[in-house]
């Protein structure tokens, strides 16, 4: 499952929007810094259309979404890489998380404290990204040095291209990058991934707006990440409904979709995930994988045990599941495709896999 943990300096809302995707009031929501001390968590579904159309074809006697687990941490500020405001155990928790999303604050309250007691949501992000780049900066150093202190003799050729590699990723921090911006070879992202670097996982800019949605906001924030803005008041008060009218509401609003809609459409896309199906009278369920992976792969996420098993696939598109009656029909259509270990999944696949047990 999916991890995102959302971060950023205390007082911008991120406990509120935490509720508020969450639909629940698990985090303290307070006008004060460091109201979170230990992470929340949340497991939100994700919204999928295709899944009620699916499971009314198959008859399916329940249907069962795909999931992201959200986790608010506790509010970072300056100096955090050197453990202000509790900033070294903060820190450890974003490591533990696939991607981050910053919560930058763009609305203007009075009766809100701002920890700098200004709203910018540029400089928040700034300070942010500065003590994420300070605590890699440190992790990589620390590698370094021990690269160095241990290349000598026979082991000194096979460690040049790791010194190389991390002289090239400490210079670019230096210089205020993230490690997320450089380019990698496949060898280099294995390494890379061991060192569990912050600035090496996507980042996504979540603006607070206020309601109006017309705070100004800069344009960009940083390379290499993705932005949305959602009004975290809005969403609360959209968790406090039924999903009938919170849709009415968002309607009168002139709205199509949720904030939290927004953010989870982006995440996908940000951690190049792709979702397909599996449909049939016990369940319609949604999974999840990267871009890119093979028919086995997918096999696996469902059973660890498939991957060695896997044998085949009946792959067809959703809508062609839909449109001519599900697996009863579709062999009489030409529609349905017989795929080998090679295949690589398609978002929107439905896929039955034939599997040697």
């Amino acid at each position: 499952m999916l991890r995102a943990g959302i971060v950023g300096l205390p007082n911008v809302g991120k406990s509120t929007l935490f509720n508020a995707v969450t639909r629940t009031r698990k985090a303290e929501a307070a006008n004060y810094p460091f109201c979170t001390i230990d992470p929340n968590i949340g497991v939100v579904e994700v919204p999928d259309e295709r899944l009620k159309p699916l499971a009314d074809i198959s008859k399916s006697q329940k249907i069962i979404p795909t999931a992201i687990e959200f986790v608010d941490i506790a509010g970072l500020v300056a100096g955090a890489s050197k453990g202000e405001g509790l900033g070294n155990q903060f820190l450890s928790h974003i490591r533990e998380v696939d991607a981050i999303a910053q919560v930058v604050r763009a609305f203007k309250d009075d009766n809100v404290i701002h920890v700098n007691n200004k709203v910018d949501p540029k400089n928040d992000a700034d300070v942010i990204n500065m003590e994420l780049t300070l605590a890699d900066l440190q992790t990589v150093k620390k590698r370094l040095d021990s690269a160095k202190k241990n290349a000598k003799g026979a082991a000194a050729k096979g460690a040049e291209k790791s010194i190389a590699l991390l002289e090239r990723v400490y210079g670019h921090l230096q210089n205020g990058g993230a490690v997320r911006e450089l380019e990698y070879s496949d060898e280099e992202t294995e390494e890379m991934r061991e060192l569990h670097l912050l600035t090496m996982k996507p980042m996504i800019y979540v603006v607070n707006v206020d309601e109006t949605g017309k705070a100004s906001v800069p344009a960009e924030f940083g390379a290499g990440a993705a932005r949305v803005e959602i009004c975290a008041k809005l969403e609360a008060e959209l968790a406090d409904l039924s999903p009938d009218e919170a849709k009415e509401y968002l309607k009168s609003l002139g709205l199509a979709e949720t904030g939290l809609d927004k953010l989870i459409k982006t995440s996908y896309q940000l951690l190049n995930l792709v979702t397909f199906l599996t449909s049939g009278e016990p369940e319609t369920r949604a999974w999840t994988v990267r871009a890119g992976a093979k028919a086995p792969e997918a096999a696996c996420v469902i059973h660890t045990d498939f991957i060695k098993g896997f044998i085949k696939a009946d792959v067809v598109n959703w809508q062609d599941f839909v449109k001519f009656g599900g697996w009863s029909k579709i062999k009489e259509t030409g529609k349905l495709r017989l795929e080998g270990k090679d295949y690589v999944v398609r978002d929107g696949d439905v896929i039955y896999f034939h599997i040697n047990t």
